[in-house]
């Protein structure tokens, strides 16, 4: 497919500044993939549409606050700089994205607030990337303290467009956030709470987790028209074997396995059995790209957020519920004035 048919014209009225109130008031649109009906409903009604036999997998990666604003020593020029990942603890290598790239370079040594938070540039490795090393006198444990307390919630600020809030470093994690290592949430965990956690689990429906830190990756805008073309980051990600057994029963006894959110989706399509059942990943990378047509060995239930024109999200959520009908879906949602992105409402795919 082309990039250009994943084009439309969304409204920036309908991006979500903030999240709704509730976690889970926000609206949710049902597609069901066999009959192309279309319901609306409120994310609590998640509750009808599961039972016994079925498995939600959620990820647990959790959002650490990686963008710090700093100083360049001797002018002083205020910069910014993105934590991406960590490259080797013992040394402190840090793979970053730092803004204005133009005047940082290899050497400069970087200072962060009145803390004894120091950073020097060691390597260029795009045009805004950068290899820097912590200059810290403290253990591992006090240096990311610090990176916590000067560090702000990653939102996507140059979409969303506003200041980010105290609110933001505790609405931009799900309730299962738990291992450390995102720069972005996965959304549509964001939605649920431990009530409605609960009422589902009352139903038979069982929960587990697989981790996926997400990267920037997943905002970076595709600049090929040809898809086979567009190559994606690599990410982190981990499927422990309980969760293998899990879904795997639930795969036997033909129950729904709903991957809540695109990063779960895949996880899963990334570590497939030839008898496509899921395998345990102790430490694995993944760069698939999924967009139409695709053929889901262990997923047959998505919940997603509803995303921008073009992006990667989008694709995948069209080679999930299929082309024609996702995107029938996006119009009547910008109709029917759905909220879209990070803070915005939600879609179930069945």
């Amino acid at each position: 497919m082309k990039l250009s048919e994943f084009k439309f014209d969304l409204p920036h009225s309908l991006i979500a500044m903030y999240p709704p109130e509730q976690r889970d008031g926000a609206r949710m649109m049902v597609v069901h993939r066999k009959t192309k009906k279309i319901e609306h409903k409120m994310f609590k009604d998640i509750v009808d549409y599961f039972g016994e036999n079925d498995t939600l997998v959620v990820n647990d990666t959790k959002v650490f606050p990686a963008r710090l604003y700093g100083s360049k020593e001797k002018t002083g020029a205020k910069i910014e700089v993105f934590l991406l990942r960590e490259l080797n603890r013992e040394m402190r290598l840090w793979d970053v994205l730092v803004d204005p790239a133009r005047k940082i370079r290899v050497g400069n040594k970087l200072y962060f607030g009145d803390s004894d938070l120091v950073a020097e540039v060691i390597d260029n490795t795009t045009s805004r990337g950068r290899t820097i090393r912590f200059l810290f006198d403290g253990s591992h444990e006090e240096m990311m303290k610090a990176i916590h307390e000067l560090g702000e919630t990653p939102l996507p600020i140059d979409i969303i467009k506003r200041k980010v809030t105290d609110q933001d470093r505790e609405r931009y994690q799900t309730i299962f956030a738990d291992k450390e290592g995102a720069v972005a949430a996965p959304t549509a965990g964001m939605h649920f709470t431990r009530n409605v956690q609960r009422r589902m689990e009352i139903n038979g429906v069982s929960f587990c987790p697989v981790t996926l830190h997400i990267g920037i990756g997943t905002f970076r805008q595709v600049d090929v028209e040809d898809l086979t073309k567009h190559k994606t980051d690599s990410e982190n990600f981990f499927i422990p074997e309980s969760t293998c057994n899990i879904v795997n029963q639930s795969i036997d006894k033909e129950g729904k396995i709903c991957a809540i959110g695109t990063t779960v989706l895949k996880a899963l399509e990334s570590s497939v059995s030839a008898s496509n059942h899921l395998k345990p990943i102790e430490n694995g990378w993944t760069d698939k790209f999924i967009f139409p047509p695709y053929d889901f060995k262990i997923t047959n239930a998505l919940l997603t957020n509803f995303h921008l024109p073009e992006s990667i999200l989008i694709m995948m959520s069209c080679a999930f519920g299929g082309y024609e009908l996702i995107m029938n879906a996006y119009n009547e949602a910008i109709k029917e004035k759905y909220k879209f992105f990070t803070y915005g409402d939600v879609m179930l795919i069945l």
